[in-house]
Protein backbone atom coordinates (compact mmCIF):
# COMPACT_ATOMS: atom_id res chain seq x y z
CA UNK A 1 0.00 0.00 0.00
CA UNK A 2 2.55 2.37 0.75
CA UNK A 3 4.05 1.79 -2.87
CA UNK A 4 1.11 3.33 -4.13
CA UNK A 5 1.25 6.51 -2.14
CA UNK A 6 4.67 6.66 -2.33
CA UNK A 7 4.17 8.85 1.17
CA UNK A 8 4.88 8.45 4.49
CA UNK A 9 1.94 10.39 5.75
CA UNK A 10 -0.52 9.44 3.29
CA UNK A 11 0.55 6.05 4.11
CA UNK A 12 0.14 5.88 7.92
CA UNK A 13 -3.17 7.51 7.54
CA UNK A 14 -4.93 5.08 5.34
CA UNK A 15 -3.19 2.15 7.15
CA UNK A 16 -4.76 4.02 10.57
CA UNK A 17 -8.53 4.03 9.30
CA UNK A 18 -8.16 0.83 7.91
CA UNK A 19 -5.75 -1.74 10.10
CA UNK A 20 -5.75 -0.42 13.22
CA UNK A 21 -9.36 -0.98 14.30
CA UNK A 22 -9.26 -4.48 12.88
CA UNK A 23 -6.07 -5.07 14.81
CA UNK A 24 -7.99 -4.01 18.36
CA UNK A 25 -10.62 -6.20 17.27
CA UNK A 26 -8.32 -9.38 17.23
CA UNK A 27 -6.98 -8.54 20.33
CA UNK A 28 -4.07 -6.14 20.09
CA UNK A 29 -3.46 -2.82 22.10
CA UNK A 30 -4.63 0.47 20.39
CA UNK A 31 -0.70 2.21 21.17
CA UNK A 32 1.03 -0.91 20.11
CA UNK A 33 -1.14 -1.23 16.87
CA UNK A 34 -0.79 2.45 16.06
CA UNK A 35 3.32 2.22 16.81
CA UNK A 36 3.08 -0.12 14.63
CA UNK A 37 1.31 1.64 11.43
CA UNK A 38 3.40 4.76 11.89
CA UNK A 39 6.50 2.54 12.00
CA UNK A 40 6.03 0.65 9.02
CA UNK A 41 5.01 3.79 7.13
CA UNK A 42 8.84 4.79 7.36
CA UNK A 43 9.93 2.83 5.16
CA UNK A 44 7.26 3.76 2.34
CA UNK A 45 9.26 6.62 0.97
CA UNK A 46 12.30 4.38 0.87
CA UNK A 47 10.51 1.73 -1.49
CA UNK A 48 10.23 3.01 -5.00
CA UNK A 49 8.18 5.05 -5.84
CA UNK A 50 8.33 6.50 -2.73
CA UNK A 51 7.43 10.51 -3.13
CA UNK A 52 11.30 11.62 -0.83
CA UNK A 53 13.10 9.46 -3.87
CA UNK A 54 11.80 11.61 -6.62
CA UNK A 55 12.09 14.31 -4.31
CA UNK A 56 15.49 13.57 -3.79
CA UNK A 57 16.70 13.01 -7.33
CA UNK A 58 15.00 16.26 -8.24
CA UNK A 59 16.92 18.03 -5.66
CA UNK A 60 20.23 16.87 -6.32
CA UNK A 61 20.53 16.23 -10.63
CA UNK A 62 20.43 12.28 -9.96
CA UNK A 63 19.63 9.42 -11.87
CA UNK A 64 15.91 8.50 -10.65
CA UNK A 65 16.47 5.14 -11.85
CA UNK A 66 19.23 5.01 -9.75
CA UNK A 67 17.31 6.03 -6.94
CA UNK A 68 14.70 4.10 -7.12
CA UNK A 69 16.99 1.02 -7.63
CA UNK A 70 19.10 2.27 -4.18
CA UNK A 71 15.76 2.17 -2.21
CA UNK A 72 15.34 -1.54 -2.49
CA UNK A 73 17.60 -3.23 -0.01
CA UNK A 74 16.91 -0.50 2.69
CA UNK A 75 13.47 -0.70 2.45
CA UNK A 76 13.50 -4.38 2.54
CA UNK A 77 16.31 -4.44 5.65
CA UNK A 78 13.79 -1.21 7.47
CA UNK A 79 10.70 -3.93 6.76
CA UNK A 80 12.20 -7.93 8.19
CA UNK A 81 13.75 -5.55 10.70
CA UNK A 82 10.55 -4.52 12.29
CA UNK A 83 8.70 -7.91 11.41
CA UNK A 84 11.65 -9.53 13.96
CA UNK A 85 10.44 -6.77 16.58
CA UNK A 86 7.11 -7.71 16.10
CA UNK A 87 7.75 -11.45 16.60
CA UNK A 88 9.30 -10.70 19.26
CA UNK A 89 6.97 -8.80 21.48
CA UNK A 90 4.09 -10.49 20.00
CA UNK A 91 5.43 -13.93 21.17
CA UNK A 92 6.32 -12.44 24.61
CA UNK A 93 2.68 -11.06 24.98
CA UNK A 94 1.12 -14.14 23.50
CA UNK A 95 -0.64 -12.23 20.88
CA UNK A 96 -3.50 -13.93 19.16
CA UNK A 97 -2.75 -15.64 15.75
CA UNK A 98 -4.56 -14.83 12.65
CA UNK A 99 -4.18 -18.35 11.07
CA UNK A 100 -3.38 -21.54 13.47
CA UNK A 101 -1.75 -22.95 10.02
CA UNK A 102 -0.38 -22.21 6.87
CA UNK A 103 -3.14 -21.40 4.14
CA UNK A 104 -3.64 -24.08 1.42
CA UNK A 105 -1.59 -23.07 -1.70
CA UNK A 106 -5.40 -23.25 -3.64
CA UNK A 107 -6.06 -20.63 -1.24
CA UNK A 108 -3.07 -18.54 -1.68
CA UNK A 109 -2.84 -18.70 -5.68
CA UNK A 110 -6.56 -17.83 -5.61
CA UNK A 111 -6.35 -14.84 -3.86
CA UNK A 112 -3.04 -13.99 -5.49
CA UNK A 113 -5.43 -14.13 -8.44
CA UNK A 114 -8.03 -11.87 -7.59
CA UNK A 115 -5.20 -9.29 -5.90
CA UNK A 116 -2.75 -9.81 -9.04
CA UNK A 117 -4.14 -6.46 -10.52
CA UNK A 118 -3.57 -4.13 -7.11
CA UNK A 119 -0.08 -5.69 -6.50
CA UNK A 120 0.70 -5.20 -10.29
CA UNK A 121 0.26 -1.48 -9.83
CA UNK A 122 3.87 -0.46 -8.58
CA UNK A 123 5.90 -2.46 -10.36
CA UNK A 124 3.89 -1.29 -13.47
CA UNK A 125 4.88 2.12 -12.76
CA UNK A 126 8.30 1.10 -12.51
CA UNK A 127 8.99 -1.46 -15.43
CA UNK A 128 6.98 1.77 -17.66
CA UNK A 129 9.62 4.13 -16.58
CA UNK A 130 12.67 1.30 -16.83
CA UNK A 131 11.51 0.78 -20.07
CA UNK A 132 10.90 3.93 -21.45
CA UNK A 133 7.25 3.70 -22.11
CA UNK A 134 6.72 7.29 -20.28
CA UNK A 135 8.77 9.85 -17.98
CA UNK A 136 8.65 10.00 -14.01
CA UNK A 137 6.14 12.97 -14.19
CA UNK A 138 3.93 10.96 -16.64
CA UNK A 139 3.96 8.12 -14.60
CA UNK A 140 1.74 10.21 -11.96
CA UNK A 141 -0.78 10.01 -14.93
CA UNK A 142 -0.48 6.49 -15.89
CA UNK A 143 -1.06 5.80 -12.03
CA UNK A 144 -4.26 8.04 -11.88
CA UNK A 145 -5.58 6.53 -15.22
CA UNK A 146 -4.82 2.98 -14.11
CA UNK A 147 -6.14 3.09 -10.63
CA UNK A 148 -9.15 4.65 -12.16
CA UNK A 149 -9.56 1.52 -14.71
CA UNK A 150 -9.00 -1.43 -12.44
CA UNK A 151 -11.17 -0.01 -9.13
CA UNK A 152 -14.29 1.25 -11.94
CA UNK A 153 -14.11 -1.81 -14.50
CA UNK A 154 -11.99 -4.84 -12.65
CA UNK A 155 -12.83 -4.41 -8.90
CA UNK A 156 -16.43 -2.71 -9.75
CA UNK A 157 -15.72 -0.98 -6.35
CA UNK A 158 -15.09 2.79 -7.45
CA UNK A 159 -18.35 5.15 -7.35
CA UNK A 160 -18.17 8.03 -8.91
CA UNK A 161 -20.40 9.70 -6.10
CA UNK A 162 -18.80 8.32 -3.61
CA UNK A 163 -15.47 8.09 -4.29
CA UNK A 164 -14.82 10.18 -7.51
CA UNK A 165 -15.33 13.71 -5.55
CA UNK A 166 -13.97 12.97 -2.02
CA UNK A 167 -10.63 11.70 -4.20
CA UNK A 168 -10.29 15.17 -5.69
CA UNK A 169 -10.81 17.22 -2.53
CA UNK A 170 -8.12 14.99 -1.06
CA UNK A 171 -6.00 15.67 -4.04
CA UNK A 172 -6.46 19.08 -4.12
CA UNK A 173 -5.62 19.45 -0.51
CA UNK A 174 -2.71 17.07 -0.09
CA UNK A 175 -1.13 18.75 -4.05
CA UNK A 176 -1.38 22.46 -2.43
CA UNK A 177 0.21 21.55 0.88
CA UNK A 178 3.53 19.71 -0.98
CA UNK A 179 3.54 22.94 -3.56
CA UNK A 180 3.41 25.24 -0.31
CA UNK A 181 6.36 23.41 0.86
CA UNK A 182 8.46 23.35 -2.70
CA UNK A 183 7.31 27.37 -2.97
CA UNK A 184 8.64 27.76 1.10
CA UNK A 185 11.82 25.38 0.51
CA UNK A 186 12.80 27.00 -2.72
CA UNK A 187 12.57 30.77 -1.05
CA UNK A 188 14.33 28.89 1.62
CA UNK A 189 16.70 27.60 -0.78
CA UNK A 190 17.37 30.86 -2.36
CA UNK A 191 17.86 32.58 0.32
CA UNK A 192 20.49 30.50 1.77
CA UNK A 193 22.43 30.98 -1.47
CA UNK A 194 22.48 34.55 -1.03
CA UNK A 195 23.90 34.85 1.91
CA UNK A 196 26.43 32.34 1.19
CA UNK A 197 25.69 29.51 4.10
CA UNK A 198 25.90 26.59 1.98
CA UNK A 199 29.60 27.65 1.35
CA UNK A 200 29.90 28.44 5.75
CA UNK A 201 27.82 25.13 6.05
CA UNK A 202 30.90 22.92 4.13
CA UNK A 203 33.73 25.45 5.59
CA UNK A 204 32.27 24.81 9.10
CA UNK A 205 31.85 20.88 8.71
CA UNK A 206 35.35 20.36 7.28
CA UNK A 207 36.94 21.84 9.71
CA UNK A 208 35.59 19.62 12.22
CA UNK A 209 36.48 16.33 9.63
CA UNK A 210 37.61 14.89 6.78
CA UNK A 211 36.59 11.43 7.53
CA UNK A 212 33.49 11.27 5.33
CA UNK A 213 32.28 8.09 7.74
CA UNK A 214 32.78 10.68 10.64
CA UNK A 215 30.89 13.40 8.79
CA UNK A 216 27.99 11.15 7.80
CA UNK A 217 27.55 10.63 11.92
CA UNK A 218 26.99 14.16 12.27
CA UNK A 219 24.72 14.59 9.14
CA UNK A 220 22.71 11.73 11.05
CA UNK A 221 22.06 13.65 14.22
CA UNK A 222 21.57 16.54 12.38
CA UNK A 223 18.74 14.78 9.67
CA UNK A 224 17.55 12.99 13.32
CA UNK A 225 16.50 15.87 14.71
CA UNK A 226 15.04 17.70 11.67
CA UNK A 227 12.85 15.39 11.34
CA UNK A 228 11.82 15.56 14.94
CA UNK A 229 10.21 19.18 13.64
CA UNK A 230 9.66 19.00 9.86
CA UNK A 231 8.14 16.78 7.40
CA UNK A 232 10.27 14.64 5.81
CA UNK A 233 9.48 16.31 2.42
CA UNK A 234 10.47 19.73 3.80
CA UNK A 235 13.50 18.57 5.91
CA UNK A 236 15.06 16.96 2.62
CA UNK A 237 14.87 20.11 0.72
CA UNK A 238 16.18 22.11 2.93
CA UNK A 239 19.43 19.74 4.10
CA UNK A 240 20.34 18.42 0.63
CA UNK A 241 21.32 21.87 -0.92
CA UNK A 242 23.27 22.11 2.12
CA UNK A 243 25.11 18.75 2.64
CA UNK A 244 25.36 17.49 -1.01
CA UNK A 245 28.17 19.45 -1.42
CA UNK A 246 30.13 18.82 1.41
CA UNK A 247 29.45 15.20 0.46
CA UNK A 248 30.40 15.10 -3.01
CA UNK A 249 33.76 17.04 -1.22
CA UNK A 250 34.02 14.55 0.38
CA UNK A 251 34.03 11.20 -1.82
CA UNK A 252 30.46 9.98 -0.88
CA UNK A 253 28.35 8.63 -3.75
CA UNK A 254 25.24 10.72 -3.85
CA UNK A 255 22.89 8.10 -4.17
CA UNK A 256 24.20 6.39 -0.74
CA UNK A 257 24.14 9.89 0.60
CA UNK A 258 20.74 10.32 -0.09
CA UNK A 259 19.16 6.90 0.73
CA UNK A 260 20.68 8.03 3.87
CA UNK A 261 19.21 10.93 4.20
CA UNK A 262 16.08 9.79 3.36
CA UNK A 263 15.99 6.94 6.08
CA UNK A 264 17.10 9.50 8.95
CA UNK A 265 14.64 12.01 8.52
CA UNK A 266 11.78 9.03 8.13
CA UNK A 267 12.87 7.58 11.85
CA UNK A 268 12.85 11.52 12.74
CA UNK A 269 9.02 10.81 11.79
CA UNK A 270 8.18 8.55 14.45
CA UNK A 271 10.45 9.87 17.38
CA UNK A 272 9.31 12.83 19.90
CA UNK A 273 8.41 15.45 20.08
CA UNK A 274 7.03 16.33 17.02
CA UNK A 275 7.23 13.22 14.67
CA UNK A 276 4.52 14.20 11.41
CA UNK A 277 3.51 10.55 11.60
CA UNK A 278 3.37 10.15 15.24
CA UNK A 279 1.25 12.96 15.41
CA UNK A 280 -0.88 11.88 11.93
CA UNK A 281 -1.47 7.93 13.87
CA UNK A 282 -2.33 9.30 17.56
CA UNK A 283 -4.77 11.66 15.54
CA UNK A 284 -6.62 9.39 13.45
CA UNK A 285 -6.62 6.57 15.82
CA UNK A 286 -7.27 8.56 19.59
CA UNK A 287 -3.61 6.79 20.66
CA UNK A 288 -2.69 9.12 23.71
CA UNK A 289 1.32 10.27 23.04
CA UNK A 290 2.66 8.97 26.05
CA UNK A 291 0.97 5.35 25.22
CA UNK A 292 2.52 5.89 21.57
CA UNK A 293 6.33 6.61 23.22
CA UNK A 294 5.97 3.56 25.38
CA UNK A 295 5.35 1.27 22.33
CA UNK A 296 7.67 2.51 19.69
CA UNK A 297 10.62 3.05 20.83
CA UNK A 298 11.72 -0.86 20.02
CA UNK A 299 10.86 0.35 16.32
CA UNK A 300 13.13 3.07 16.30
CA UNK A 301 15.71 1.35 17.62
CA UNK A 302 15.67 -1.49 15.01
CA UNK A 303 15.28 1.10 12.34
CA UNK A 304 18.46 3.12 13.78
CA UNK A 305 20.26 -0.25 13.42
CA UNK A 306 19.21 -0.66 10.15
CA UNK A 307 20.57 3.36 9.34
CA UNK A 308 24.00 2.68 10.88
CA UNK A 309 24.40 -0.10 8.59
CA UNK A 310 23.41 1.15 5.26
CA UNK A 311 25.65 4.00 6.72
CA UNK A 312 28.88 2.30 7.34
CA UNK A 313 28.22 -0.51 4.80
CA UNK A 314 27.32 1.71 1.24
CA UNK A 315 27.30 -1.92 -1.12
CA UNK A 316 23.88 -2.38 0.35
CA UNK A 317 22.74 0.70 -1.00
CA UNK A 318 24.56 0.32 -3.98
CA UNK A 319 24.64 -2.80 -4.99
CA UNK A 320 21.16 -2.46 -7.07
CA UNK A 321 21.78 0.51 -9.18
CA UNK A 322 24.98 -1.48 -9.70
CA UNK A 323 23.58 -4.34 -10.78
CA UNK A 324 21.02 -2.80 -13.01
CA UNK A 325 22.67 -0.05 -14.82
CA UNK A 326 26.39 -0.91 -14.43
CA UNK A 327 28.97 0.93 -11.52
CA UNK A 328 29.93 4.72 -11.89
CA UNK A 329 32.05 7.02 -10.40
CA UNK A 330 29.40 10.37 -10.87
CA UNK A 331 25.26 9.98 -10.87
CA UNK A 332 24.23 11.32 -14.41
CA UNK A 333 20.66 12.81 -14.17
CA UNK A 334 18.12 11.01 -16.62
Amino acid sequence: MGGCSGSANADCAMQSKMLVPEMEKRGYGKAFSAAITASSSAATPVIPPGVNLIVYSLIAQASLGRIFAAGYVPGILMSISMMIVVAIIAHKRNYPTTRDKFPPIKEVLKQAFISFWGLFFPFGIILGMRFGLFTPAEGGAVAVLYCFVIGKFVYKKLSFKEHFIPILLDTIAGTSSVVLIMVSASTFGNYMSYINLPKIVAASITTLTSNKYVFLMLVNLVLLFMGMFLEGGAALMIATPLLLPVAQKLGVDTIHFGLVCIVNIMIGGITPPFGSMMFTTCGITGCRIGDFIKEVWPFILCLFLVLLLITFIPVLVTIVPDLIYGPINTTISM
